[in-house]
């Protein structure tokens, strides 16, 4: 059968499969530019502006910048991840490319984040050593791992958008989520998050603007942390309460202790 003889909104349901799965697509390409230009906006390498180079203001304009920044990406990435966003988000936005779509819009807020970044240079600390130097950029790299890592251990690709849009193709059948906890995930609640508190944190010379950076960006973490926290009681119930009593947050060997609450419900 060719495609001309194939009922028009069968032609037209299967185009619109295809345009999902490249619109997807093209959204996990823009967030591997936007991570690659993360990595050398935080480390000063391979990139045409850094943390810390272009036109500088006055440092009190420059914090004020640079904070509403950080508020924007913090508001947008928590905000499109909430269970209600997504309910209305999805009157206007097909469910196979939402995910896609929140990875684009972040990328977008990121992208602006860099072009208008204001660098404050003065310097708080700067290892003179070799060894330490060395030692802190490994550590920046080994923080990138863990976050790669992670996104694996929990569905790389339908973090970033791509298995619904494949999912689309597939049609297959709704499935309660599984609880599970591998690899990194026996040691911290959150390896991502860890990961990126390494990269912010991990520099051989930090300065006041990357310190504004580091120190707004952990505010965000640990405020993300709980409203992702607060969804994954809402999804999974006692098997995450139980959990989130045994692992640690964020730093392994830490954990928290039980509550007055937790006690007296066994």
């Amino acid at each position: 059968m060719k495609p001309q003889d194939l009922p028009e909104h069968r032609l037209s349901h299967s185009t619109g499969k295809v345009a999902g799965l490249l619109y997807s697509l093209c959204c996990y390409l823009c967030f591997l530019l936007t991570a690659l230009y993360l990595m050398g906006f935080l480390s000063g390498i391979g990139v045409p502006k850094d943390i810390d180079s272009g036109p500088s203001l006055d440092w009190r304009l420059a914090t004020l910048v640079d904070t509403l920044l950080i508020t924007l990406f913090a508001v947008q990435h928590s905000g499109m991840a909430r269970k209600g966003f997504k309910q209305w988000w999805t009157h206007f936005i097909p469910a196979p490319i939402e995910r896609a779509t929140y990875v684009l819009v972040t990328c977008l807020v990121l992208v602006l984040l860099f072009w208008l970044w204001q660098p404050i240079r003065a310097s708080i600390w700067r290892l003179e050593s070799a060894w330490t130097q060395g030692m802190l950029t490994g550590v920046f790299w080994i923080g990138w791992g863990v976050i790669l890592l992670a996104t694996f251990l929990i569905s790389h690709f339908e973090l970033l958008g791509i298995k619904q849009a494949l999912d689309a193709w597939r049609s297959p059948k709704p499935e309660n989520p599984t609880f599970k906890t591998p690899l990194l995930y026996k040691l911290v609640r959150h390896p991502l998050y860890l990961g990126f508190l390494i990269v912010f944190w991990a520099t051989p010379s930090m300065t006041a603007g990357h310190l504004l950076f580091a120190a707004l960006s952990t505010l965000y973490v640990l405020i993300g942390v709980h409203l992702e926290e607060r969804d994954l009681v809402e999804l999974f119930g006692e098997d995450y309460r139980r959990y989130r009593q045994r692992v640690a947050m964020l730093v392994p060997l830490i954990k928290r202790k039980p509550d007055a609450s937790s006690n007296q419900q066994k």
